[in-house]
């Protein structure tokens, strides 16, 4: 179960410390030149972090087109992350998924379409219950084209809803997988109580937001 308690007193700290001063390792990563990751056998990979990676992974594997989603770690400046330093809000990561997809399926454009749909696009530093700088919203692009992509939709969103967007752009750098408990999460545990109370919930207003989006066996 998350650890709000202890998340929310350290992470509001650190979250009101950035407002004023990005932490010069953090600037390393947000200026650095993205990496691009090839395809492999036909599947491209994209990365987001919005929020807790157990009910992100759910929402990209009903989409048609993606075959696996992974929970990890990205965006921070510190090697080998793990969930509970990463819970200090110290690391410069935020919880974070690699979903490998079929480009001739699904396209970039419409994984981010996904990404903001998904999400309270407005709530800076978390995602519902979850605060703190581990579960801020990041968009990874790995070239040009893709920051455009984002940067557009960004744009478009903000004017859309007449409100500021806190999803930050960032270069691509290394995606550090999670733990092996984290994986498949919500399809393991479907009666914990986070995931009972607030993954699920969130998986189905995705899907009745997009349900042209899903996998056959997902339109349920």
């Amino acid at each position: 179960m998350k650890k709000l308690v202890y998340v929310l007193s350290i992470s509001l700290f650190f979250s009101c410390q950035n407002q004023a001063q990005v932490n010069p390792e953090q600037q390393k990563v947000i200026d650095a030149d993205p990496v691009e990751v090839p395809l492999e056998d036909g599947k491209a990979k994209a990365y987001f972090a919005s929020g807790c990676f157990w009910c992100v992974e759910a929402i990209y594997e009903s989409v048609k087109g993606v075959d696996e989603v992974i929970s990890g770690y990205s965006g921070g400046f510190t090697e080998n992350p793990t969930y509970e330093k990463s819970n200090t809000g110290r690391t410069g990561h935020a919880e974070a998924v690699e979903v490998i997809y079929d480009p001739e399926v699904v396209s970039f454009a419409t994984l981010v379409d996904v990404y903001f749909g998904s999400q309270d696009p407005t709530q800076v530093n978390g995602q519902g219950p979850d605060w703190g700088s581990q579960y801020r919203s990041i968009i990874f692009f790995q070239n040009d084209e893709q920051k455009k992509i984002i940067e557009d939709k960004k744009a478009a969103l903000a004017k859309e809803l007449d409100a500021e967007i806190a999803a930050k752009i960032y270069p691509f750098q290394k995606f550090w997988i999670a733990e092996a408990y984290h994986q498949d999460f919500e399809k393991r545990n479907p009666n914990q109580r986070y995931i009972r109370g607030v993954s699920i919930p969130r998986l189905n207003r995705f899907k009745a937001k997009f349900p042209e989006l899903l996998k056959e066996d997902e339109k349920h």
